[in-house]
């Protein structure tokens, strides 16, 4: 089961951000990304591997859509399928309702 953590941080020359990290098995991965992508709200997913280092950044912007996000979902399931665990970490605008 994904573990959830919720860290806020502010940048004075950007929006304000808001985000969230959760650590997940490598099968779990590809799910929770469509579900985050799905909500609509999230600027940046970010996954790293157990060590912290960064494996693929993804970055969203309002407007993406399936024919963007296929080749993203198809490299997230290509590291899904090496990783047993990973951390997810997703950066929202401080305004966005989730």
């Amino acid at each position: 089961m994904p573990t959830k953590s919720t860290k806020k941080t502010s940048k004075k020359s950007a929006a304000a951000k808001t985000t969230e990290t959760f650590k997940v098995h490598g099968v779990e991965l590809l799910k929770k990304i469509k579900d985050l992508i799905n909500e609509g709200n999230v600027r940046r997913i970010t996954i790293k591997d157990k060590n912290g280092k960064n494996l693929i950044v993804l970055p969203l912007t309002i407007g993406v859509v399936g024919a963007v996000i296929a080749p993203m979902l198809a490299a997230v399931g290509a590291v899904a399928a090496l990783v047993t665990e990973c951390t997810v970490s997703v950066e929202r605008d401080k305004t966005s309702k989730k």
